[in-house]
């Protein structure tokens, strides 16, 4: 459910592809590899893992207590009614509900997986809200069967009221997105249906890298044209902009992606190519294994989320690893990047660029990281003439090292083989039986069969550790759930535990050195706040982290709870500059951030009463402008309308 997964269906459709076009390019020397079971959503290239520093996470923490007598319901609550709960509309359908936008006294909700399109109740929740305290469902905008409306916006167009929603596949539906005419919200018209492709003639025509996922959508204006930008789930060309002056017949008309990226410290390898026409499988290959590496647990260089200014001719783009990207669109058919907002030591080393909004002078820029990994994997060789730390993944499928005693798994290493079933030719040689820690090699089979067979044979934990072609990257295992925990190592890493130089000295059954896998807390994630009073070099003024998305195993935090921040908008009012938020499990924040180095919380939002018992999870959020509401969606409990009440008052 959370973005990792939303890119999965992309993923999948990559990994397989890619393989294709690896296989007409020239071979290269390989290991026996595994079967497509590994998940290919959770590779890393090398392992960049950077923590949060406890000093920094102790600033962080500092900041918000310090504030904590202004926050209205948040857990260190002094008052209550800096926002004030005035409506509901209440969808009690857990994990349900996406992402909020308003127009013209209506709601819109998304719908994410559950239900999928074609099941009762998926698709756009049309909510009347006219009357602020009384919050009246309309109907459903009903999404293609298949797929998912995750995310809805409308917007007073040239051509009248617009509301678009994107379709992501969630049971082998379209991908792309709608175009509603909602003049008469309770009676929207369908105006189109829009496939979205790669931009890249090979992999679209020769390939089939058609019909991808759209992830988030930005409906915007230039003079007497209308536009809408698109997220769009493919490889090439993931900012994707089509013209909907006639909202019937939409046409491409530009895109922009990270492999064009010229700038920063970390460019693309190619980013000068025309990447509608590029046909170099070399080259591709390049970008490719550009775009599947960055920073920390989840790397990737993929789009994710999009907002364009009021005078629709800047473009911000929260681009996951390859940062928070400026560009300048007044020409929508060429797309020019201004600048990388791009800051490896902040936050948790993450960067996962997830949200985006400035200003309205554009001078402030506030950008979320959106991160899943709270705690970091250590691992050690406890002895011999190895002994030391070395990088760890833990396993997606394998047994929560949290859950173990002393949140650790440690003990003497036996080397086991590639551990297959039997009748798996040349690898299938049994697991001999054993107790403490099994060291796998990587290869030939499933990381899922491995672990099970392992734990068949009598071992409590594995390490798995990656073949001599793929050397020292990381992965994070996927499969099916497995009986054990279990972290993956390097080759190099491997090899010191067996105590041998080259892999064709290793002997199953032979025992290696002691090992030692444990997690460290190393925070959620939060904002950073930018100075773009120079947009060709953004500066990072800030950053804002709760109590509990900063310090994970803080007592006053539920250890089931969500703290990752999530979606924001900022409202420009005289001289205050606000930031609206969407917070998970902390709900909803407003900070001023008319001061960027100095960013202060005013009011927060938490009440699950109403939810049969689910806890708040806030997902999207909309700020009316020039007005006192706002609009919350939780995942768990359908719409919240809020009003903001004075900073601090309590009235």
């Amino acid at each position: 459910m959370r973005t990792r997964n939303k890119r999965r269906s992309r993923w999948l459709i990559i990994a397989a592809v890619m393989v294709m076009i690896a296989t007409m390019a020239p071979a290269a020397s390989a290991g026996p590899d595994d079967p497509v079971t590994d998940d290919p959503n959770e590779v890393s290239s090398e392992n960049q893992l950077q923590r949060r520093d406890s000093g920094s996470s102790a600033a962080l923490m500092s900041h918000d207590a310090a504030t904590s007598g202004i926050i209205s319901s948040g857990p260190s609550a002094k008052i209550t009614k800096n926002l004030d709960l005035r409506g509901r509309g209440i969808r009690n359908d857990a994990g349900s509900t996406t992402d909020v936008w308003a127009l013209g006294g209506y709601a819109y909700t998304g719908t994410f997986s559950s239900p999928c399109g074609g099941e009762p109740g998926a698709g756009v929740w049309v909510w009347d809200v006219s009357n602020k305290n009384k919050t009246d469902f309309v109907g459903i905008i009903e999404s293609p069967a298949g797929s998912r409306a995750n995310d809805v916006k409308a917007a007073s167009m040239n051509s009248g009221d617009v509301l678009v929603h994107s379709n992501e596949s969630c049971g082998g539906g379209p991908g792309g997105f709608e175009i509603y005419n909602v003049d008469d919200p309770a009676n929207p018209v369908a105006l189109a249906s829009v496939q979205t492709d790669d931009v890249n003639v090979l992999l679209r025509e020769d390939l089939g890298f058609t019909d991808f996922g759209v992830h988030n959508l930005f409906l915007f204006t230039q003079g007497g044209n209308d536009y809408v930008g698109a997220v769009v789930e493919s490889e090439f060309g993931n900012f994707q902009i089509f013209d909907i002056t006639d909202p019937t017949s939409p046409a491409l008309v530009g895109f922009w992606g990270a492999e064009s990226n010229s700038m920063s410290d970390f460019p693309s390898p190619w980013p000068g190519e025309d990447y509608a026409t590029l046909t170099d499988f070399g080259k591709i290959l390049d970008v490719d294994a550009y775009l599947f590496s960055g920073f920390g647990s989840s790397q990737n260089r993929f789009l994710h989320d999009i907002t364009i200014s009021e005078d629709g001719t800047e473009a911000y783009l929260a681009n996951w690893d390859a940062g928070l990207i400026l560009l300048d669109i007044s020409d929508v058919t060429n797309p020019v990047q201004v600048s990388v907002a791009l800051d490896i030591t902040s936050e948790d080393g993450e960067v996962n660029s997830h949200a985006v909004w400035p200003s309205e002078d554009g001078t402030i820029v506030i950008e979320g990281e959106e991160d899943f990994a709270p705690f970091a994997t250590t691992f050690t060789i406890d002895t011999g003439p190895a002994a030391g730390e070395y990088g760890a993944s833990e396993g997606a499928i394998t047994v929560p090292i949290t859950s173990l005693p002393g949140e650790a798994m440690s003990g003497p290493t036996t080397y086991v083989g590639y551990a297959c079933d039997p009748g798996n030719p040349g690898f299938d040689d049994p697991v001999p039986p054993g107790a403490g820690i099994a060291l796998i090699q990587r290869g030939a089979c499933s990381f899922t069969s491995k672990i099970d067979n392992a734990q068949a044979a009598g071992y409590d934990g594995i390490v798995m550790f990656n073949d001599a072609a793929r050397g020292d990257a990381l992965v994070t295992m996927g499969g099916t759930d497995v009986g054990l925990p279990g972290v993956f190592v390097g080759h190099s890493t491997g090899l010191s535990i067996a105590g041998v130089a080259t892999a064709g000295d290793l002997v199953i059954g032979d025992g290696g050195e002691d090992v030692t896998a444990a997690v460290v807390p190393n925070g959620w994630s939060g904002f950073r706040i930018w100075d773009y009073s120079d947009p060709t070099e953004p500066a990072l003024a800030s950053t804002f982290n709760t109590v509990c998305s900063a310090d994970p195993v803080n007592p006053i935090c539920d250890p089931a709870g969500t703290y990752s921040a999530h979606n924001v908008q900022v409202e420009t009012t005289g001289n205050k500059v606000k930031a609206y938020i969407s917070w998970y499990t902390d709900g909803i924040l407003v900070l001023d951030i008319s001061d960027p180095w100095n960013p202060v919380e005013t009011a927060r939002f938490v009440d699950a009463s109403t939810n049969d018992g689910e806890p708040n999870d806030f997902w999207g959020i909309y700020k009316e402008p020039n007005s006192p509401f706002i609009y919350g969606s939780d995942r768990n409990g359908g719409l919240y309308t809020l009003k903001e009440q004075g900073s601090g008052s309590g009235k």
